[in-house]
């Protein structure tokens, strides 16, 4: 193996080769290691040169390798190193090479995309889970609270929800939805001044943390319901929800229609889990 150091003898050579085999004498060469090529053309554009297209399937299929490599680390998968630089492929080779490469990036994306959406349905499926665990023992403890109420005398500390059980005509609305922890703090807050106090927030902690989807990180949520009356305060409040991208669910208000849900997305859940297992 020979240097480039300027006290290494060198030669300058001209070589003049057929279409047909400059691939494989070029590849020779540079097997060897001994040859360092002269540009006799560095005013003509990149994009002007004779090999560029060449030159452009071999980036695509370096990308393509990087990208499988990168995978492959990510999932913990060993990658054989032998420690020496492969041959170059004959033209023949390059082909097949590139048509495999092009085969098995596609179906990766595709795996990636479905496994991305299980786990995605799969996220969706547990938080309406916790939505409808919290929020039926919260409606269970507002209808006890509400039963005494019935029989005692009225408190003056009573809060939006009782003040809107005493009056028939006044009816309250409701979203409900899941929210990062640390996004806690400013939403109670601006809720509270968006809303002039009009609004009553519960939020309670899910004790598990939950995978996200896209990067695969444990994050820690919280489930939230707010009771509103009026469509702008509905309005304002789903915008709130937005900005602090919040997720909302449907959540249904009596407790027959509540009953059967976990059942529902119990199975759900089951089935999301077995075919990403399988």
């Amino acid at each position: 193996m020979g240097s480039l150091f300027r006290s290494e003898k060198m030669q300058l050579c001209q070589l003049f080769l057929q279409a047909e085999a400059a691939y494989s004498c070029v590849s020779e060469l540079g097997e060897l290691g001994l040859v360092q090529f002269r540009d006799l053309n560095p005013d003509v554009n990149v994009f002007q040169r004779k090999f560029v297209n060449e030159v452009r399937r071999c980036d695509e299929m370096e990308r393509k390798l990087r990208f499988l490599d990168k995978e492959m680390r990510r999932r913990n998968i060993p990658v054989v190193d032998t420690g020496d630089d492969p041959e170059a492929p004959l033209p023949r080779e390059m082909v097949d090479l590139e048509a495999n490469l092009e085969k098995m990036e596609n179906e990766l994306r595709e795996v990636n995309a479905n496994a991305e959406a299980l786990n995605r349905n799969y996220l969706e499926l547990t938080e309406l889970k916790q939505i409808l665990r919290k929020t039926q023992g919260f409606f269970e403890e507002a209808e006890m609270h509400h039963g005494s109420l019935e029989h005692s005398t009225v408190d003056d500390s009573l809060g939006l929800l009782e003040e809107g059980s005493r009056g028939p005509s006044l009816r309250l609305g409701f979203v409900a939805g899941v929210l990062l922890r640390e996004r806690v703090p400013p939403f109670e807050r601006l809720l509270w001044r968006a809303c002039r106090g009009n609004a009553f927030l519960r939020m309670t902690d899910i004790e598990e943390p939950l995978e996200d989807p896209q990067t695969g990180d444990k994050v820690s949520k919280n489930v939230f319901i707010i009771f509103f009356q009026g469509d702008q305060l509905k309005t304002r409040v789903k915008k709130i929800c937005e900005g602090f991208r919040a997720t909302l669910y449907p959540c249904p208000e009596t407790q027959v229609s509540v009953a059967p849900s976990p059942v529902r997305v119990a199975c759900r859940r089951s089935v999301a889990r077995w075919r990403w297992a399988s």
